[in-house]
């Protein structure tokens, strides 16, 4: 369902995919991270996407001018998972509400796998 305003011209539809998109790539810009995880779903095993599918990695749930945001992310070996999630969860609200002026309710962040660079 699409988060929805009302301002003095009439209605503002923002679909799921937008935020999804914005989402993505917010989370992108934050150290640490190397990518967005989306599950293969004939073997149940998550993979590593690529920049032009970003939002397959993010689930977005709207409930009147809430939106939940699920973002499921592949981490740098050697980060500190707490601090790069708080740093992404920030980093994600602060795009998505100011650049569609909808709420974020609430922001989970989860860690699907660490790359190790050689």
């Amino acid at each position: 369902m699409p988060g929805k305003f009302d301002n003095d011209f009439g209605m503002v539809s923002i679909d799921d995919g937008v935020i999804a998109t914005i989402a993505g790539l917010s989370a992108m810009e934050c150290y640490g991270i190397v990518g967005m995880a989306s599950k293969n779903a004939t073997e149940g095993l998550f993979e590593l996407v690529k920049w032009e599918n970003l939002s397959k990695g993010v689930k977005v749930y709207t409930k009147e001018n809430n939106i939940i945001i699920d973002l499921h992310v592949i981490l740098q070996y050697g980060v500190k998972i707490s601090v790069v999630a708080g740093n992404i969860i920030e980093k994600v609200k602060y795009n998505v509400e100011n650049l569609t002026g909808l709420r974020i309710e609430k922001i989970n962040v989860y860690v699907q796998g660490i790359r190790v660079q050689k």
